[in-house]
């Protein structure tokens, strides 16, 4: 028996399958794209390939396009499913566990496996992978080498929360001759402080794990860790958390019988 987790978020579909000893046999990620109904089929159909087989073995879908995992057994929500699959990367004792997703940002208190208590920016973009994104494109970069690029930098300050403020901002930086190293450096740095400003809403841990598609990027890892003076982990499959979770209530589900829920 298998179990397979699909974490269909705004930008990115992630997807798992675990054994009943929860090692990973296969995961994947591919762009959402306009449709996270096309995404879940393209997902489905990678699956199958690989033999897989959704729909014969308990599947859970989270993330934003849950509801259009049409095949899943269950949609559950992306608060315990990142709960779960953090503690499995990383522990079950107590921790704060910040994703950083495309449109949202998530704080989660986690203690034995158990959501304490979370937060969630899903307001505006600022702080978030799509923030990211926009910047790098003005400067003509990939997400992950403007993060490299920003650690080469000097003290830039990007003052805008506003995501488009903040473009018209670094437009007008570039406009002025700023070192592209310097604005990269102004825009992590940005990140860093808009979700160090939301951790200091909740209640304050001694562990810090960094999941979603940025926990690649060290650089801001550091410059967070600095911001909450503490020492920020990641996992080298940290952007798989939400599918790991949703593989594990999966394994869940089929002990209990599987549902239409």
């Amino acid at each position: 028996m298998y179990y397979i987790g699909i974490d269909v978020g705004s930008a990115c579909s992630k997807y798992a399958v675990i054994d009943e000893q929860n090692e990973v046999l296969y995961r994947n990620v591919i762009p959402t794209g306009w449709s996270s109904s096309s995404a879940a089929e393209a997902v489905r159909q990678d699956l199958l390939l690989r033999g897989y087989n959704p729909e014969h073995n308990p599947c859970v879908a989270t993330g934003y396009g849950r509801n259009s995992v049409e095949f899943a057994d269950k949609a559950v929500t992306e608060i315990t499913c990142h709960c779960l699959g953090a503690s499995h990367l990383f522990g079950d004792g107590a921790s704060t566990v910040i994703d950083i997703g495309g449109q949202d940002t998530k704080i989660i208190n986690i203690s034995g496996g158990i959501v304490q208590d979370f937060l969630m920016n899903d307001k505006c973009s600022a702080g978030t992978g799509r923030f990211v994104e926009i910047m790098a494109k003005i400067l003509e970069l990939d997400p992950m080498s403007l993060c490299a690029l920003a650690e080469s930098g000097t003290e830039v300050t990007i003052s805008s929360m506003c995501t488009v403020f903040a473009e018209s901002e670094v437009i007008g930086l570039i406009g002025r001759g700023v070192k592209k190293a310097d604005i990269a450096f102004g825009i992590v740095d940005s990140v860093a402080s808009k979700v160090a400003s939301q951790c200091g809403r909740i209640k304050r841990s001694t562990r810090y794990y960094l999941t979603g598609g940025l926990c690649e990027c060290r650089y801001l890892m550091k410059v967070l860790g600095d911001k909450l003076g503490v020492c920020i982990v990641s996992n080298p499959e940290g952007r798989y958390a939400g599918a790991l979770g949703a593989a594990l209530s999966a394994k869940k589900l089929e002990k209990g019988g599987r549902t239409d829920g």
